[in-house]
């Protein structure tokens, strides 16, 4: 009963981040962007698949996936070792990134672009190998008290030297790739991970500090990664495009039925190693209660159950109908209507994603009130509309680079860090994870794809990957700059209660 009264709140959650796309798909179907018949019942098929998998993996994260961070993260920190912090970060955050569904998205999408010049399984690899090493460093980090603000700042420092050395193709893929990273899967057992570490190393105020943090630190690993992998690799010119075709008549069942066994062998390969740690970790170190044991592994199932539908619906039909009414509003050579409509897709696709509201709360809470939760999310929604409105400017215009919006971006976001209060710098910085959620990853990014693949001048591989750094990047400024609003309003405070006094 319990876990059927969860499954339809989160189910209720989902349908709320998803309703949006679908309206604004059936409206513009009904207007400027008509769909073929066999393509919209694809696109809807994919939207119950989407909305049905995502609310049974949330529910098996919630009872599974973050147990077993929680009591792992613990564990390491009971070792008071540090090769088992290196040692447990190092896999932990392979595997668990490997099995993130909006990784395996993206990595397709590279692959489907480049033509296979760029393998989604290089992505996947190279990226959680990338995600490993830095989820080790942010647990070393905890564990010796190392400044958040300072390690940030000399991680930015290397991906600053590194990209000098990038071509602007990789540039676009690796700060995606860090987006895309955290995801649904990874954020929860990341802070989980964090937590169990953070609360029995310290106590109070700076266990708080330190419990957030982790995801900012671990996603830099992305782009690292990608970068890395174009600097040693010796790629420098990569051609991309996408095959749109808005007339498909391909038959409705068939694009389901053809995913479904290729996604569960994918996707059992993926989970298999994270159960096995943990049964591993069961019977020598755990000893969990039976029925605790029979909890997590349900919610493992469930996640497993869930991952396969939610994939199935992203690539049987959702993102293709993304990628054609991008192509087709981009055809009619009218930038205005494909400015607004990037603005509103990025407006709404923010304020339906469940965890924003799980931070938003956070945030109020943590300000005691300060901060009121409305004004973060006008804030957060304008933030990534603006985000999604900038990314297609970028394609718009020819000359306008990704690095010309990031590189002030984050420049910005550096230095703001040594003036907000500490709690802030771990808050902004997993943001990024928090507002590049599913519908981000899937829908929009296809749409930006197509849309540059209309564009005359454009490049698919250059210009139609970014969008998801810039909606990653704009909440790490956002909650930067409310920080910054929270900490002048408490001086002020502070002054006039002083003025009282005397």
């Amino acid at each position: 009963m319990f876990h059927l009264n969860s499954l339809t709140e989160k189910f209720k959650e989902v349908l709320l981040a998803v309703l949006p796309i679908v309206a604004i798909v059936i409206i513009l179907h009904l207007t400027i962007a008509p769909l073929e018949t066999n393509l919209l019942i694809k696109f809807l098929l994919g939207a119950l698949c989407i909305v049905v998998g995502l609310a049974i993996f949330l529910l098996g994260t919630d009872i599974g996936i973050t147990p077993i961070g929680s009591q792992l993260g613990k564990g390491v920190a009971k070792s008071n070792k540090i090769w088992v912090v290196i040692v447990a970060g190092l896999a932990l955050g392979f595997f668990i990134s490997i099995a993130e569904p909006d990784l395996h998205i993206l990595g397709k999408q590279i692959a489907a672009v480049t033509g296979g010049v760029i393998s989604s399984n290089s992505i996947l690899l190279n990226v959680s190998l990338g995600i490993a090493v830095m989820i080790t460093i942010g647990l070393l980090r905890i564990v010796f008290s190392f400044p958040l603000y300072k390690m940030l700042t000399g991680i930015y420092l290397v991906i600053f030297i590194l990209s000098l050395f990038t071509s602007n193709e990789f540039l676009s893929i690796a700060f995606d790739a860090s987006g895309a990273t955290t995801g649904a899967l990874t954020v929860p057992f990341m802070l989980a991970l964090a937590l169990g570490v953070s609360s029995l190393k310290k106590v109070g105020k700076k266990s708080k500090e330190d419990s957030f943090g982790l995801v900012g630190i671990a996603s830099s690993g992305a782009i690292i990664a990608v970068m890395l992998m174009n600097i040693l690799g010796g790629e420098r010119e990569v051609q991309g495009a996408l095959d749109v075709n808005p007339n498909e008549t391909i038959s409705i069942l068939q694009s389901f039925i053809t995913t479904i066994p290729t996604i569960s062998k994918e996707i059992f390969i993926a989970l298999f190693p994270i159960l096995a740690i943990f049964i591993g970790y069961q019977l020598f170190f755990l000893k969990l209660s039976k029925k605790k044991l029979i909890k997590i592994l349900k919610g493992v199932v469930y996640v497993f159950i869930g991952l396969v539908l939610f994939l199935v619906g992203v690539n049987a039909g959702f993102m293709e109908v993304g990628s054609v009414i991008g192509y087709t509003i981009a055809s009619r050579d009218n930038p205005v209507y494909l400015l607004l409509i990037s603005f509103v897709l990025g407006l709404v696709t923010i304020l339906a994603e469940p965890a924003v509201y799980v931070l938003t709360h956070q945030i109020e809470e943590v300000t005691q009130g300060y901060v009121k939760r409305k004004i973060i999310l006008l804030a957060l929604s304008l933030g990534v509309g603006t985000a999604v409105l900038l990314s297609m400017v970028r394609i718009l215009i020819p000359n306008l680079l990704l690095w010309h919006m990031l590189l002030p971006g984050y420049m910005l976001a550096i230095g703001l860090m040594y003036v907000i209060p500490r709690m802030f710098v771990g808050m902004a910085f997993d943001a990024g994870g928090v507002a590049s959620g599913p519908m981000t990853a899937t829908f929009i990014l296809a749409f930006v794809q197509g849309a540059a693949q209309a564009i005359e001048g454009a490049d698919v591989l250059m210009d139609g990957f970014g969008m998801i750094a810039m909606v990653a990047m704009m909440p790490i400024i956002t909650l930067q700059l409310l920080g910054l609003i929270f900490k002048l309003k408490s001086r002020k405070g502070g002054l006039q209660k002083n003025g009282n006094k005397k």
